[in-house]
């Protein structure tokens, strides 16, 4: 064993000396210094006394060396250090340890600074690349391997580096001009991924993929009477593709959610780590985003974009195979909070990852993450333009033209009370995709992982629904759609709303409204045909599909009309969120006590409709967030520190009919259930499940704000 242990040491040139602390005193370094975000994550007793590090057939083993080194807790990946767990630890001159893997890939770009007190060191750690993912965070589908042994064998001996060498940033490392070096997609058969074997005929069958119902407001109406307004639901929802999962359990035990074939995903994050994400925002946001690498399929790419006053590409498009995570691991763990907030740039930068590819994954979308406003592109109100122009922050690739579509959606997230929500909803909106609020700094990881169940579930592309009229005297008023294109044709007869990708078991509901004319001589009045065309993301077939007409029954008397209960909540929804907008339109212009007014009388309205009285949950629901967004502007700072982002959250869930996160609404006790899908929600108990076991991210479960905060000026 000692022959194999010096053969792994030298193939590796780790340095495994501990450093016995010269000086326990931190008062060297300035105040404002001290704390940094894996300060704010660490235990208070730290363990100053050396552990050195004996061979074992698992890798690195601790000796003894207290009580208190096995219930420490890293502060790069916040996972526990415990001896026998098979990683090595490294405790610093400063006296603070960490996972050996993890600060060196920390000081692998250039910082000698401890993470803890901000002291300089003399002497650093060797980098050497390790196939662990993050610590603690054990999850199916990663190689329960010797953890030394799988990088002896994969990846090559780095070279030894001079220790007083000053490492180039990695923000100034050399940068591509043409990002055209991503991975080849050489995908493997999408049942192949930790499948089961089993698959699910809709995948395969368009037919099966999308269902249409349709209800009529009424079901007679009195054939001597003629209508109008006269509104029909369209009612269009996707199949289920994706396995169920076991909520409850640890994540070791739950299986993966690919168990039946998907399109896999070509996702680019965009992150900020400006001055002001220092602490336990940037600490949790790594934590997220190894939950996001951890959960990605082998035939998925991530590429990783951080801005602050610049913005680089830290990470090209890589499949996130074992490798592939390992090296996402490493370049998100080396993120250092510093500078301005140019949103931009970074997002002009994540266009750019998707426009060079050479290859395509069938889905692609990007995750912009910021807890700041704008200060570089973006000015306020100045001139002859009374409101900033956010669309500039949008590159053209992505917003442009009227050909381009939503093909390649942003969905944002506006983190703390800082935040510009203005900005970050309309870069959201402009591009096709949502705008989720995160007020709780600990539910960064279930937002993620709410937006990626979604994406990782596409059954269905480029939906465009189109209406038809079947009597030749009907003719069509207006289509509810939300933020959806729609357009009615010159003539009234048809009409079309550009859907765009669905995710596994998702819903969409859609009010058409038309006239009705009178019939004296009919029975039954031929109102509306629907046909569904869409693109099969894994078969790349186009495939369409027709309902059955609409009729109405026209008896010469009719009783009393009792309005569809399908209908009246989804009128609700819409007249729910045009009070929303009406609401923060008024509340901009600094009227609040009259966005409440229109809010309540929202609420007054929906309370005498027929949803409400069968208790519906989705009214019960309405009224529930309506109260939340009155109580949101109970003065001018509340409203500024999360009135305005949890009202734009809002009007994002129910303009586009997909589940945000407003405040912590994640926890399944508000709206955002009633547009969570089943892998939305299987991806949230997988979160949950590794997120809560570690104690030293239980405390931080609070809100970044209270009522009585005082916001920084906008």
């Amino acid at each position: 064993m000692g022959s194999k242990w010096r053969k792994a040491k030298l193939a590796l040139g780790l340095n495994l000396c501990v450093y016995v602390p010269r000086t326990l005193d931190d008062s060297a370094a300035p105040s404002s210094e001290r704390f940094s975000d894996a300060a704010l994550l660490s235990p208070k007793n730290w363990d100053s006394r050396p552990m050195t590090p004996t061979p074992s057939s698992h890798g690195l083993r601790l000796a003894k060396s207290g009580s208190k080194s096995s219930k420490q807790t890293c502060s790069i990946c916040l996972a526990k250090m415990k001896q026998g767990d098979g990683h090595a630890i490294f405790t610093a001159e400063c006296s603070h340890s960490f996972h050996f893997h993890c600060i060196s890939s920390n000081v692998k770009h250039g910082n000698q600074l401890c993470p803890v007190c901000r002291a300089k060191w003399k002497e650093i750690p060797f980098q050497a690349p390790t196939l662990d993912p993050l610590p603690g965070r054990a999850s199916a589908g990663w190689p329960q391997t010797d953890a030394l042994m799988t990088m002896v064998h994969r990846l090559p001996p780095p070279p030894r580096r001079d220790l007083n060498r000053r490492h180039v940033s990695l923000l100034q490392a050399p940068e591509p001009s043409v990002f055209d070096d991503d991975e080849s997609l050489d995908l493997q058969p999408a049942s192949s991924e930790r499948s089961s074997g089993n698959k699910n005929d809709a995948v395969h069958n368009p037919a099966k993929t999308v269902e249409i119902k349709t209800y009529p407001e009424v079901s007679a109406a009195s054939c001597s009477n003629s209508y109008d307004n006269f509104t029909v639901l369209v009612h269009i929802k996707a199949a289920a593709t994706v396995a169920r999962l076991n909520p409850r359990g640890n994540q070791a035990s739950l299986p993966q959610l690919s168990q039946t074939p998907r399109a896999p995903v070509d996702l680019v994050t965009v992150l900020d780590i400006s001055g002001s994400m220092a602490g336990t925002k940037l600490a949790l946001l790594k934590r997220a985003m190894g939950f996001v690498i951890q959960n990605l399929g082998s035939n998925d790419r991530l590429s990783v974009i951080a801005f602050s006053s610049t913005a680089r590409r830290l990470f090209p498009l890589r499949r996130m195979s074992d490798t592939g995570r390992q090296h996402a691991l490493q370049a998100v763990n080396s993120l250092v909070a510093n500078g301005g907030t140019n949103i931009a740039e970074g997002l002009r930068k994540g266009a750019k990852v998707m426009e060079d590819r050479r290859e395509k994954n069938p889905v692609a979308s990007i995750i912009l993450l910021s807890d700041g406003q704008d200060t570089y592109t973006v000015s306020g109100n100045s001139g002859n333009q009374p409101r900033p122009n956010y669309q500039l922050l949008l590159p053209l690739s992505i917003h442009g033209g009227d050909n381009a579509g939503f093909q390649i959606p942003v969905h944002a997230f506006g983190f703390g009370a800082d935040h510009d929500a203005s900005s970050m909803h309309s870069i959201s909106e402009i591009s096709g995709g949502t705008f989720s609020f995160i007020e709780t700094e600990a539910v960064i990881q279930d937002a993620f992982a709410q937006c990626i169940g979604g994406l990782l579930s596409v059954v269905v592309q480029e939906l465009q629904v189109g209406v038809e009229c079947m009597h030749p005297s009907v003719h069509l008023g207006s289509l509810k759609a939300g933020s959806y294109p729609s357009r009615v044709m010159v003539d009234a007869r048809s009409g079309f709303i550009d859907v765009g990708d669905l995710y596994a078991d998702e819903e969409r509901a859609f009010l058409v409204s038309v006239n009705v004319p009178a019939e004296p001589s009919r029975n039954q009045t031929s109102l509306l045909k629907v046909r569904c065309a869409y693109r099969d993301p894994l078969t790349k077939e186009m495939a369409t599909l027709e309902s059955e007409e609409i009729k109405l029954e026209r008896p010469e008397i009719s009783g009393e009309a009792i309005v569809s209960i399908e209908v009246d909540r989804q009128r609700n929804r819409f007249q729910a969120a045009e009070a929303m907008s009406r609401a923060r339109t008024t509340a901009e212009r600094g009227d609040l006590a009259g966005a409440a007014s229109i809010l309540e009388n929202c609420r007054i309205l929906l309370s005498e409709t027929v949803s409400a009285k069968f208790h519906d949950r989705l009214c019960i629901a309405l009224d529930a967030e309506l109260k939340e967004m009155q109580e949101r502007m109970a003065s001018r700072h509340v409203y500024e520190a999360s009135g305005r982002a949890y009202i734009l959250s809002g009007l994002s869930s129910h303009s586009w009919q997909r589940a945000t996160v407003r405040g912590d609404s994640t926890d399944g006790s508000s709206l955002v259930q009633s547009y969570q899908t089943p892998s939305m929600t299987e991806m949230l108990a997988r979160s949950q499940a590794t997120f809560l076991g570690s104690p030293s991210t239980q405390r931080l479960v609070q809100p970044s704000w209270s009522f009585g905060s005082q916001p920084k000026p906008r």
